[in-house]
């Protein structure tokens, strides 16, 4: 007869030989790219709405590119905001966690995942300085440049 408390349920990435602490921080930061992510996605289609520019395409590399920019330029404003808001002596932790990363894009992940771990209201901040990113991007004029590359195409 098989134990009732010896359970399997519960062992999640049994095949993964990562300690739990890293796949703890792996999921954190899969969390906060797709977050990321979904708001970059949101604003793209509401800033085309906006300026009556037709919805982005799966298989534009265009789109692919305003889309990667706009993640970017999330990441950039979060950084800036929830750097405005630390004390000093975080600043430190923060510059390390972001020092560890890849590409521009990997270290401002890492630093996100370092301020979710640190600060226990992150994602009601998250969500506040997305609201306010979203808002400045939405009340700015489109851009000349993006005007003349629709009129003269390419």
């Amino acid at each position: 007869m098989d134990n009732p408390f010896h359970t399997k349920g519960l062992r999640h990435g049994a095949n993964d030989p990562r300690g739990l602490l890293e796949r703890i921080e792996a999921q954190l930061a899969e969390r906060i790219e797709e977050a990321v992510e979904m708001a970059a996605l949101e604003l793209l289609v509401e800033l085309r709405k906006r300026h009556q520019r037709p919805a982005p395409a799966s298989d534009s590399q265009a789109d692919r590119a305003e889309f990667h920019a706009l993640s970017v330029d999330l990441l950039e404003y979060l950084r800036e905001a929830f750097t405005a808001e630390m004390p000093a002596g975080s600043r430190p932790g923060l510059a390390r966690a972001e020092a560890s990363g890849g590409g521009e894009r990997d270290r401002a992940l890492r630093g996100q995942v370092f301020l979710a771990r640190q600060l226990p209201d992150y994602w009601q901040r998250f969500e506040g300085h997305r609201a306010a990113h979203a808002a400045s991007r939405l009340s700015a004029p489109p851009s000349p440049a993006g005007l003349l590359k629709r009129i003269f195409g390419s």
